[in-house]
């Protein structure tokens, strides 16, 4: 029975998304800028890489080729036939955000039509009835922080006082987000689950995506490092996704990474986590051995997002591009016949582009099934494509969004 493997690169799009101008994001192209800046030699880092972005195992998916349709060109050194089972195509996205549950949602069948709630971008960003409200119910003397900011550098910056205080730190982002930080080891994890479930119920009304915990260790600002104990807490999508459809039918399904917590643990059934992109794929070869007749494996790799494209790192995101390529023989060799791959992402952080914001782009489409032909793809109109096409491969009912190309 055909299994599917729905593999999310977070935040790898491949720019000319129709309504970036609307966004601020004309222009951005998140592979396109890493390739440009790799062949010139500005994606050089001593030590972690150089020379041209090889990625020849994508680029045998159709990465180039989703490029070319998505912004009609070939990004440099990703030229390269598409194998004769593999299919390419990208797709815009309808949902009003350019975060990662409205992307993840619509990928998965459920696009956001409402529109998120955000905080402004002044200081203090935060209404002060949240805040008193939040340190009275947490039990927390105060907070810091109390603006948009990058994680990192709001953690060097404040890390200290928050040790000193016992204050956690809130901030946001360009995203529908309430962000919390808190030493993991002075303050509690626990206690900054517990802050977060407190932060979540407050922010309800206000239609706020989604409350991160952030936790961190060290002792000072240049020592201090986040941990892979983030927790996320979503909303739950607005209908049912391929998720859902699947458990709701008895499938076995595998969510790897950040995936239960995207969905509010709605249908995700075994969570496998992991620290950073390598340690994704093995969980996701872990889930590919175990992954049973008819199932659905569901995996976002987060590096790329959260390590390189929020800070504007292109050299790093060249070299996680190049390192997840390096492994993606792994899983190819792993897939049976009627097996399904597909691998997309959610939305664009352009390592190049203004700010430290995700950017909004077409996300690239690559599909492979060994038994059959696939495509082709396109340019399609919505990510609930690749939701809907997952689930006609599984024999699923039709998710609510999206027509199947597969």
């Amino acid at each position: 029975m055909a299994r599917a493997f729905l593999l999310v690169l977070d935040s790898v799009g491949i720019g000319g998304a129709a309504d970036a101008a609307r966004y601020g994001d004309a222009g951005a192209d998140t592979i396109g800028h890493i390739a440009e800046a790799a062949a010139s030699g500005k994606a050089d880092r001593e030590g972690l890489r150089r020379g041209p972005l090889l990625l020849p195992h994508l680029a045998a998916l159709g990465l180039g080729e989703a490029c070319r349709i998505a912004g009609g060109r070939v990004p440099a050194g990703l030229h390269r036939d598409i194998g004769d089972k593999a299919a390419a195509g990208c797709a815009d996205e309808v949902s009003k955000g350019k975060d990662t549950p409205s992307g993840h949602w619509e990928i998965a069948g459920a696009p956001v039509m409402l529109d998120w709630g955000y905080f402004p971008r002044t200081v203090p960003c935060f209404p002060p009835d949240l805040l008193d409200e939040l340190c009275r119910l947490g039990a927390v003397p105060g907070t810091l922080g109390n603006r948009h900011a990058s994680g990192t550098e709001i953690i060097a910056e404040l890390g200290g006082e928050h040790i000193r205080t016992g204050a956690p730190i809130c901030y946001t982002s360009a995203d529908s987000v309430l962000q919390i930080a808190a030493h993991e080891e002075t303050f509690g994890l626990e206690r900054l689950y517990g802050l977060c479930e407190v932060a979540r119920r407050l922010v309800d009304p206000l239609n706020v995506g989604r409350v991160i915990a952030r936790p961190f260790v060290g002792r000072d600002g240049a020592a201090f490092e986040r941990t892979a104990n983030r927790r996320d807490y979503s909303v739950p999508p607005p209908t049912s996704t391929i998720l859902d459809l699947a458990t709701d039918a008895g499938r076995d399904v595998v969510s790897v990474g950040k995936i239960a917590d995207i969905f509010a643990h709605s249908g995700t059934g075994r969570v496998l986590k992991g620290d950073g992109n390598m340690a994704l794929f093995d969980r996701t070869m872990e889930g590919a051995e175990t992954l049973a007749d008819g199932g659905l494996l569901f995996a976002n790799f987060i590096d790329f997002d959260t390590r390189f494209g929020h800070r504007r790192d292109v050299a790093g995101y060249a070299a996680a591009l190049e390192a997840f390529d390096a492994r993606l023989p792994e899983l190819l060799a792993r897939l049976r016949p009627d097996d399904l791959l597909l691998i997309t992402a959610d939305h664009g952080c352009d390592p190049t582009w203004a700010g430290s914001d995700h950017t909004r782009e077409r996300v690239p489409i690559l599909a492979l099934c060994l038994s059959r032909p696939i495509g082709p793809i396109g340019q399609r109109t919505t990510f609930a494509d690749i939701g809907a096409s997952v689930a006609q491969h599984l024999g699923l009912p039709a998710p609510s969004a999206g027509f199947p190309f597969c």
